[in-house]
């Protein structure tokens, strides 16, 4: 899975979104990520969503003469004629405190005194906290919660109707595992091509494995955060890869900008890029990545208005890497995966090899997003463990492929890497 996330507060109204979507495809991406387009409770936060079954009106053109669903519709049919699948967000952790649902269905939600109890998370620091315009639903405890799970199938199929394809499971590991194996047993039993991602950020390894276990296509990783050297990403992802697939991303909604974050270096969105895409199976990036964005995406404030000047053009690199995915199946593949020594610790080696069809890569990324680093390997056929052809992005197309020589050395520029792999004949 290649993901484009199509942030709709920037993006706008749903006929703006067509240059994106074509850019999309032209990067090579062949799903759209789209965060929540239901109507919004009093916050106007996209994860507070007051009415499942209506669409957000800052996303619709007043003047079409489309019906809301039917904008929606005309919008996925676009997506699907230029080769993209569409995945929204299923945000059934919580819903808008002032939701009629809450008045509704008061059986359905977690109580906290005379009231309804909000979610809450506690922070590295040990503050806690507590999102006062969400409404905890309770998928554990409550006495209607095969009601309550009817309901969240019926938002699904609704979500189908629309034209998605696809959908990202917001604070998926907060939910029990039953109600996952569940629902996405009966979506699959009607819709068989319906994937499910699971949002696993912020959990613990035990309920990153415990929530992939309830049936998920996919779920994210923290590849975004490792610091090419500590043991703890492989790990992670060791414990994960024979369960579910995993993707990476330089940056997302949730986090700050890598153009901001790297001091506006270019090398470094580049690095973290081609890693994150390569290193799983797959990999998503959010809007404006590729034109250096330095904003942050906000839940409730982002507006058309915030679309920024491009800082720099990433559209071309992003394009290689994609396509060096599509091109070779260990990258769009899970496999053993192996960090190996070298003289230079500014260098890193990584090794992956598939369970599926024996085929294997090898990683020589450069650390250093400022400065070059030498590489130098007497035989690159004994870490790959087989003969191995260079692949890099920098090579472009018409290099790609060609046998390399032993002794095998190299000036690696800032932050930049060169892929080798060995793939089955026939």
């Amino acid at each position: 899975m290649r993901i484009y996330n199509l942030f709709p507060p920037l993006a706008g109204r749903l006929p703006d979104w067509t240059p994106h979507l074509e850019r999309a495809a032209a990067l090579g991406f062949d799903w759209v990520f789209v965060n929540p387009i239901q109507t919004l409770g009093e916050s106007g936060s996209l994860y507070s969503i007051a009415d499942y079954f209506s669409i957000n009106p800052t996303l619709l053109a007043p003047d079409s003469p489309l019906a809301p669903d039917e904008q929606v519709r005309a919008m996925t049919t676009q997506t699907e004629r230029l080769g993209l699948r569409l995945m929204v967000d299923l945000v059934v952790n919580h819903c808008a405190h002032d939701a009629s649902l809450v008045r509704e269905h008061p059986e359905w939600f977690v109580r906290d005194g005379d009231g309804v109890a909000h979610p809450f998370c506690v922070e590295a620091d040990g503050r806690k906290i507590v999102w006062g315009d969400l409404a905890q639903f309770d998928h554990r405890h409550g006495p209607d919660t095969e009601g309550l799970w009817r309901y969240c199938v019926s938002i699904v199929e609704y979500l189908i109707g629309l034209g998605f394809r696809g959908f990202r499971c917001d604070a998926a590991y907060q939910l029990p595992r039953p109600f996952w194996e569940r629902l996405i047993g009966r979506i699959k039993e009607r819709h068989p091509e319906t994937l499910f991602v699971a949002e696993t950020l912020g959990c613990s390894p035990e309920q990153t494995r415990e929530t992939a276990e309830a049936g998920f296509d996919a779920i994210f990783n923290s590849a975004k955060w490792w610091d090419f050297h500590s043991p703890w990403l492989l790990d992670q992802y060791e414990a994960t890869r024979r369960i579910a697939p995993s993707i990476g991303f330089p940056e997302s909604h949730d986090t700050e900008r890598l153009f901001a974050e790297s001091d506006q270096n270019p090398q470094a969105m580049k690095q973290r890029y081609l890693f994150t895409a390569l290193f799983s199976s797959g990999v998503m990036m959010p809007i404006g990545f590729e034109y250096g964005f330095r904003r942050r995406l906000h839940v409730v404030e982002t507006r058309p208005e915030d679309w920024e000047e491009p800082a720099v053009d990433l559209s071309d690199f992003i394009r290689e890497v994609n396509q060096i995915k599509v091109d070779h199946a260990i990258f769009h593949q899970e496999g053993e995966t192996q960090q190996l020594g070298h003289a230079n610790p500014a260098v890193l080696l990584l090794r992956k090899r598939s369970g599926q069809d024996g085929s294997r890569a090898l990683i020589v990324l450069n650390k250093d997003p400022w400065n070059r680093q030498h590489f130098h390997a007497d035989d690159l056929s004994h870490l790959l463990e087989a003969r191995p052809i260079e692949v890099s992005p920098e090579l472009g197309p018409e290099r790609r492929g060609e046998p390399v020589a032993a002794p095998y050395s190299v000036d690696l520029e800032p932050g930049m890497a060169r892929v080798f792999v060995s793939e089955p004949s026939g």
